[in-house]
């Protein structure tokens, strides 16, 4: 968030649903992210086969791209997903086994599950460093109780989905299911993170705390 909008947001939920908003792209981010990727697991599970899925995942990444280099725009959201198709091509490559193009996946949803929730159990929670970043503290928020209670919630919400991901994927994984797995890669993805982003634009529409609490020491207490 630059300094324009720092000044616009006079709320810690508005900075937060501004700084999500930024993350999540848009429509168009959600569109650059998911479509590379569908097509790809989808090609796989259908056909079994590597290569096609690769061909049908990188073309439309392809595609994707040169509509961004002609307007000049980022092209992070596109990248991320290719680079998420190649990484899965690797370890089903490797391994010569269907279930592990799915592999790199599972294991970054139980990573990035588990490192937020040990950063709300240690009273860090992940969503207050967003706060930190649009006040120019970084660590200035944990001086006032409510903003860690409203971070820790919001990075509940972001635990949801991935530690769900890897509860249902990693059984399917184990048991060689690959067209289940497939399924449910696609319908846990985008969707479901999207869920989730509205989960916490729905609990940020009913705060209003001032930003300046984001920095404030917390008044002392008898």
């Amino acid at each position: 968030m630059n300094s324009a909008d720092r000044a616009a947001a006079a709320t810690v939920e508005q900075v937060v649903r501004a700084q999500l908003t930024t993350a999540l792209g848009g429509l168009r981010g959600v569109v650059e992210t998911a479509l590379p990727t569908i097509g790809f697991t989808v090609c796989y599970v259908v056909s079994g086969e590597l290569r096609p899925s690769l061909v049908v995942g990188i073309a439309s990444a392809a595609v994707l791209v040169l509509l961004r280099v002609a307007q000049r725009s980022s092209l992070r959201f596109v990248l991320n997903s290719l680079f998420g198709i190649l990484i899965a091509a690797v370890f089903a490559a490797r391994s010569g086994r269907a279930q592990d193009a799915f592999l790199p996946g599972i294991l970054y949803n139980g990573g990035y599950a588990v490192a937020m929730i040990a950063s709300i159990a240690a009273r860090w929670p992940i969503l207050g460093f967003v706060v930190g970043t649009a006040t120019g503290d970084p660590t200035g928020w944990r001086s006032d109780p409510a903003l860690v209670k409203l971070c820790s919630r919001l990075t509940w919400l972001l635990v949801l989905p991935c530690a769900l991901r890897f509860v249902v994927q990693f059984p399917l994984y184990q048991a060689g299911a690959v067209g289940a797995l497939g399924t449910a890669k696609v319908v846990m993805g985008w969707p479901l993170q999207v869920g989730s982003f509205a989960a916490m634009g729905a609990l940020l529409a009913r705060g209003r705390t001032p930003l300046d609490a984001g920095t404030a020491a917390a008044p002392h207490r008898d």
